[in-house]
């Protein structure tokens, strides 16, 4: 019999990290909150400047989310697995559509502009509709994964068809997050090990190549480089310096400024940090710590204690979401558990090792803290699709070995 409780421990892990991240905008989002409807006013748009612009859209992408969740918590697993292909093919046209009409934000054009409604992210839907579809194709296709034309072929193909509508953006910091999940979902799925080391040997020498097209120079009329890769090789020439060189020497260029201010933050917070609401990086010196720099905001503020904290609940969400695949059956819930896991894993630690300099500058936001509708959108609903095969767990598994103690073939 069917167990119809979900899983509370994950509910409160979620609400808590969301909350928290709450408490926090209204410390970090004054002066840019600020600094955005001066300029407002300025252009007439609004009628006086305020320091809760942030803050406000953020309460209203949260209420947004959190319906989200328990929709996507009422709507049973099967019902994604019964259209998987509608979903996927509906987050294809979404993210298609992002080529031809699309708002660019800081050179990005990631959002999809629609008159009437706010803009968003396609690309944030299509990691959940990616991961509910390649789910679905290892259940009907279990017993073929490990075959290059039957299997392997169809299944990257999928994920490859993804991929180059991001790369056509440029947007390959979402690839960076999908590739991972791609790849381990082949892996648990049963696939075979030496396709998956080639798929791996092409990824890299994929990232080589954008590197290496990214430092051609193509200049215009003005001697201007419009090389559209180059920030690509910019970041990552950035990162492989030493951070002591990039703090004491940055570039005259100004493109490792974030890196350097992000990593002022976190340093001067030390092991508790200089207190809630007292971050000086945040008038202006990180540019917008709302977004993807908010780690070193919070490490500046909490310390380490609160880095600490945050990371932890982090890996206990990660934990419950493996514990919800390792508890069911079907194969489908399981793989749709494990892969969008998966994607709050991969992105929340980009998002932190970016901060401390540990990949290259990305623009990533952190699952359900980082300012952004579309991401805290998507993000509340991949806990709901959770905590909906939460509701079918057949068996608990007794200790954390046991969730990866089966075979690769059958379960995670």
């Amino acid at each position: 019999m069917e167990k119809k409780h979900i899983d509370a421990t994950l509910v409160f892990l979620t609400l808590a990290l969301v909350i928290f991240w709450l408490v926090m905008m209204s410390s970090v989002s004054v002066y840019w909150s600020n600094s955005l409807t001066e300029k407002l006013v300025n252009r007439g748009i609004l009628e006086e400047s305020n320091n809760y612009y942030y803050l406000i859209r953020h309460i209203k992408s949260i209420f947004i989310g959190v319906v989200a969740l328990v929709v996507m918590t009422k709507i049973p697993y099967r019902f994604l697995e019964q259209h998987a292909k509608h979903i996927f093919w509906a987050c294809f046209i979404l993210l298609l559509s992002v080529l031809f009409i699309w708002e660019e934000y800081n050179g990005a054009k990631w959002w999809l502009n629609i008159p009437w409604i706010p803009s968003i992210q396609p690309v944030e839907f299509m990691k959940i509709g990616l991961v509910i579809v390649l789910a679905y194709f290892i259940k009907k296709k279990r017993h073929l994964l490990d075959d290059f034309f039957d299997g392997f072929v169809p299944f990257f193909f999928l994920a490859g068809s993804v991929f180059l509508l991001l790369i056509l953006q440029p947007d390959f910091w979402s690839i960076l997050i999908l590739a991972p999940v791609v790849i381990a979902l082949y892996f648990v799925g049963g696939g075979n090990s030496k396709y998956l080391a080639i798929s791996i040997g092409i990824s890299l020498l994929g990232a080589m190549t954008v590197y290496g097209i990214g430092k051609i120079e193509i200049q215009n009329s003005e001697w201007k480089n419009t090389n559209p890769l180059s920030y690509i090789s910019q970041r990552v020439d950035n990162f492989i310096r030493d951070n002591k060189e990039l703090i004491e020497k940055p570039n005259p260029d100004g493109k490792d400024y974030q890196t350097k201010q992000g990593l002022i933050a976190i340093g001067s917070g030390g092991f508790f940090g200089l207190g809630f609401g007292k971050s000086i990086q945040k008038f202006g010196y990180l540019p917008e710590v709302q977004w993807d720099f908010i780690f070193s905001v919070i490490t500046e503020e909490l310390g380490f204690v609160g880095a600490f904290v945050v990371i932890m609940f982090y890996l206990l969400i990660v934990y419950r979401g493996f514990l919800i695949a390792r508890s069911v059956k079907d194969p489908f819930a399981q793989y749709v558990a494990f892969g969008i896991t998966m994607i709050i894993f991969v992105q929340a630690g980009i998002n932190m090792w970016v901060n401390l300099n540990i990949v290259p500058l990305t623009g990533v936001t952190l699952p359900f803290v980082s300012y952004g509708g579309s991401s805290l959108l998507s993000m509340l609903m991949c806990v709901g699709i959770l905590l909906s095969i939460s509701r079918h767990r057949e068996y608990r598994p007794q200790k954390i070995t046991d969730i990866f103690s089966s075979e690769r073939r059958v379960t995670l």
